[in-house]
């Protein structure tokens, strides 16, 4: 089984970026044969905004341009999309979200030809959120936090393309808490992934 891992943070040595690489660790000790990729979108330098071309894309008027076609042939040889990002104003950072809107393409996500007929197209993806977040969970919950980002990823973006959400997860207190706790969940994590 193949994971892709796909990280939004900018610094390497980022708890985020730790997160990745101990879910990816996990996946190889569960079982030898598992294999991962890591899609680091800073340091490849993927261009996030959503420009003329990938409209084009959406109303089928172009194909997708060569940088989202790569990124197509990446997530279609995964079992697994593993979303490991810092939670930005209880969202997920712009670039991950860019990402998502010019990846997850009408033609490819799923196809809409403006009349109301909507066909999902990524019913075999196997989806796991896991944002880190640097307020205590009551805060979150107070705020509901929970709800939203169901409605908002879960439910916005991949239910709407025929996707399940597998596990989403929210490392909680990512500035004060040991981060050895966030580290052995994301193990946890990667090592049930396939089970």
């Amino acid at each position: 089984m193949h994971a892709l891992i796909v990280v939004a943070h900018h610094e390497p040595r980022s708890l985020t970026h730790s997160v990745a690489a101990q879910i990816a660790e996990g996946l190889t000790r569960a079982d030898p044969a598992n294999t991962w990729e890591i899609a680091d979108l800073y340091a490849e330098g993927f261009q996030p905004v959503f420009a003329a071309a990938d409209f084009a894309v959406h109303h089928r008027e172009a194909l997708p341009p060569a940088d989202v076609q790569a990124e197509h042939a990446r997530i279609d040889r995964a079992d697994a999309l593993v979303l490991v990002f810092p939670v930005y104003w209880w969202s997920m950072p712009a670039l991950l979200k860019g990402w998502i809107d010019r990846v997850f393409s009408n033609g490819w996500a799923f196809d809409f030809a403006g009349d109301l007929k909507h066909v999902k197209k990524l019913q075999r993806m196997r989806v796991h959120l896991v944002g880190l977040a640097g307020a205590e969970e009551r805060a979150y919950e107070r705020h509901g936090y929970g709800p939203a980002m169901k409605a908002q990823i879960e439910h916005g973006i991949f239910d709407y393309s025929g996707a399940t959400v597998v596990s989403s997860t929210l490392m909680v207190e990512s500035e004060m808490r040991d981060p050895q706790e966030h580290l052995q969940t994301a193990y946890h994590l990667g090592s049930q992934m396939f089970s």
